[in-house]
């Protein structure tokens, strides 16, 4: 299904595009953070940006700065606290929310639940007044329940489009290529496996079967690979001992959805990244599948294709857990 596409690389090079169309403004909200700035850095790099606006409550001027010396084109500016956060967004096309507090050891996505709902909320309410034409594309956990915040909040404002809404679940994507090419002795460059479903624990699919180029596995071993990839992020707090969870990975994946998205909107065709969004696809109100982007966000929902029994099965123990935390973002909005 996915062997016609292939699979973005980030580009980091001096060589800069003159095409008219790349000329992108992108805000990130939580620019100063542990995701923030390494994303802040890859952004800077890309011949897709132009401006590059960072937001956060704390030390964002020297974060501009510091970025602003590198020589790329991009032009950084940098804005500090709420009174500033309605400038910040103005004239963007895109922004990017890995903003919210880090998962600590022993911390489910779930405890991270009423910080970051509320910071979500808050950005997402700034985007609505702004910049209300602009692609969302939301890092901040737990994503299961803050993308359908982001939507509640843009319905209240009366400009949703769910084409334009995304849950970034590529770092899912990327763990799995590369524990996959790890088994299997190949360049993880190209390897290519979607996940499908959602952002946290079992509701993370590897769909392994539909993997280019193809690979098969015993039972046992697909099984510990599964649990693997979706306990990645536990492993990654645990390795940190406290000092924080995924934040460089979670950067360079949260880079290739925006450089995805950045070439779509700017006309290359075949694009294609799996994220969470608003979708028919199962019996939940938002999942991730394969998605074919283009100028107006989400161009066609590749939807799940022919999943293995074993998947399948997955899916079916994953939808209650995903309903439950889909419902919990849209009461907290029903609730203000």
């Amino acid at each position: 299904m996915f062997s016609r596409v292939a699979r973005p690389a980030l580009n980091i090079t001096r060589t800069l595009s003159t095409s008219s169309q790349n000329h992108a403004k992108v805000a990130v909200l939580g620019a100063s953070g542990g995701i923030g700035q390494p994303l802040s850095l890859l952004l800077k790099n890309s011949p897709l940006v132009s401006q590059l606006s960072l937001y956060d409550i704390a030390h964002t001027p020297g974060v501009a700065a510091d970025l602003s010396h590198i020589e790329t084109r991009a032009q950084v500016t940098g804005y500090i606290g709420p009174d500033q956060l309605g400038a910040a967004l103005k004239g963007c096309e895109v922004v990017v929310i890995p903003a919210g507090v880090p998962r600590k050891p022993g911390m489910t996505r779930d405890d991270l639940f009423n910080t970051n709902a509320s910071i979500v909320a808050t950005l997402v309410d700034a985007c609505a007044r702004n910049c209300p034409e602009a692609m969302l594309c939301v890092i901040s956990n737990p994503v299961n329940s803050t993308i359908p915040i982001a939507s509640e909040i843009l319905k209240k404002h009366g400009v949703y489009n769910p084409n334009r809404v995304f849950g970034v679940t590529t770092l899912d994507i990327v763990r799995a290529n590369t524990f996959v090419a790890e088994l299997k002795g190949l360049d993880p460059a190209r390897v290519n496996v979607p996940v499908v479903g959602g952002h946290a624990g079992k509701t993370i699919i590897p769909v392994i079967s539909q993997c280019t180029p193809k690979v098969e596995f015993p039972t046992d071993t697909l099984t510990a690979l599964t649990g693997r990839i979706q306990e990645a992020g536990t492993e990654v707090v645990k390795a940190k001992a406290g000092a924080g969870s995924a934040t460089l990975s979670m950067a360079y994946a949260g880079a290739r959805f925006t450089f995805s998205l950045l070439d779509a909107m700017n006309g290359k065709e075949g694009v294609v990244e799996c994220a969470f969004v608003r979708s028919e696809e199962t019996e939940c109100k938002y999942f991730s599948t394969p998605l074919l982007l283009g100028k107006q966000g989400i161009e066609k929902n590749l939807g799940l294709g022919k999943l293995s029994a074993f998947e399948e099965k997955l899916v079916a123990e994953a939808l209650g857990e995903l309903k439950a935390s889909i419902k919990k973002g849209e009461d907290f909005v029903l609730s203000k």
